[in-house]
C-alpha cells in the first residue's frame, strides 16, 4: 500500500501534467477560435446585405467571407458625437485590434452612453452606391438581443437586416432569428419621416399595413417585439450625428457645384 506522501506526490505530478497539456491545447486552439468567431461575426454583418451579394453569406466559404469583408467593406468606429476614431483611440477604449470589428457591443452597452463607441461598416455596392451597416443591441424577453441594419445612402431606407439572441423562446421570440420573414419585413422601411424627422421603425401588432415606419410583430412574442423596436429606435439614432455630418458635407459639395 502506498504511503500518503507517495499519493500526494503522484496527484501533484498528475495535476501539473494535465495543467500543462490543457495550457498547450488552449494556446493552440485560441488562434483558430478567435478566427472562427471573427468569421461568424462577419457572416452576420454580411447577412444584412444579402441582396447585394451573389451568394448568401451563410453558404459562403470562409475565404469568400473574408475576401468580401476585406475588399468591399470599409470599417469605421464612431463616438457618441459622430466623430471617426483612430485605431489608437479604439485601442484606448479597450480593443487591442484597433478596428471597428473588434468593438464588443455587449461591453459598450454596459458603459455610460457618453463613453460608448460604435462600429459602422460601409459596403461599396456596384449599382446602389454605399450601403451603411449599423450594429444594434438591446433586451428581449429573457436576455439580450442584437442585430445589424443595412441602410441605403439616404441613411434612412432599410435594405436588409439580421437579428440574433441569447435566450428567446423557440417558436416565439427566437423567430427574430429563425424565421427569415421577420428581418425581411424591414426591407424598404424608413427611419426618417417625409419631413426629415427621425422616427425609427416600430414593431406593432397587426398594424403595419401601408406604413413605412412599422412592421408586424411575431404572434405570441410581444415583449421580444417591443425589445426589437426599442433597440432599433435607440440604436440607429446613435449613428445620426455621423450621418448628419455626411449629409452636411454632401450639401456643401452640391452647393459648390451649383455655383460654378
Amino acid at each position: 500500500m502506498h504511503s500518503t506522501k507517495y499519493i500526494v506526490g503522484f496527484v501533484a505530478i498528475l495535476t501539473t501534467v494535465v495543467a500543462v497539456v490543457l495550457s498547450i491545447l488552449f494556446s493552440s486552439w485560441e488562434g483558430q477560435s478567435k478566427l472562427n468567431e471573427a468569421i461568424f461575426n462577419k457572416r452576420a454583418i454580411l447577412s444584412s446585405i444579402t441582396d447585394y451579394l451573389d451568394e448568401n453569406p451563410k453558404d459562403m466559404l470562409e475565404t469568400e467571407v473574408l475576401r468580401i469583408f476585406n475588399e468591399d467593406v470599409e470599417q469605421i468606429a464612431l463616438n457618441m458625437d459622430g466623430e471617426i476614431l483612430t485605431p489608437e483611440q479604439i485601442i484606448e477604449s479597450g480593443y487591442k485590434g484597433g478596428r471597428a470589428e473588434d468593438i464588443d457591443m455587449k461591453k459598450e452597452k454596459k458603459k455610460d452612453e457618453a463613453e460608448r463607441i460604435f462600429p459602422l461598416y460601409v459596403y461599396s455596392s456596384k449599382n446602389d452606391g454605399n450601403v451603411y451597416i449599423v450594429s444594434v443591441r438591446g433586451n428581449g424577453l429573457w436576455d439580450e438581443i442584437w442585430g445589424n441594419i443595412a441602410l441605403k445612402s439616404d441613411f434612412s431606407t432599410v435594405v436588409g437586416a439580421n437579428f440574433d439572441h441569447k435566450g428567446e423562446t423557440p417558436g416565439l421570440g427566437a423567430e427574430i432569428k429563425d424565421n427569415p420573414a421577420f428581418p425581411a419585413a424591414f426591407k424598404g422601411k424608413s427611419f426618417m419621416s417625409a419631413d426629415g424627422e427621425y422616427v425609427g421603425v416600430d414593431v406593432v401588432k397587426n398594424g403595419s399595413k401601408g406604413s413605412p415606419h412599422k412592421i408586424d410583430g411575431i404572434s405570441g412574442a410581444t415583449v421580444t417585439g417591443v425589445g426589437v423596436a426599442e433597440m432599433l429606435i435607440r440604436g440607429v439614432k446613435y449613428y445620426q450625428p455621423y450621418f448628419n455630418t455626411i449629409k452636411s458635407s454632401q450639401g456643401k459639395k452640391l452647393g459648390m457645384l451649383n455655383n460654378k
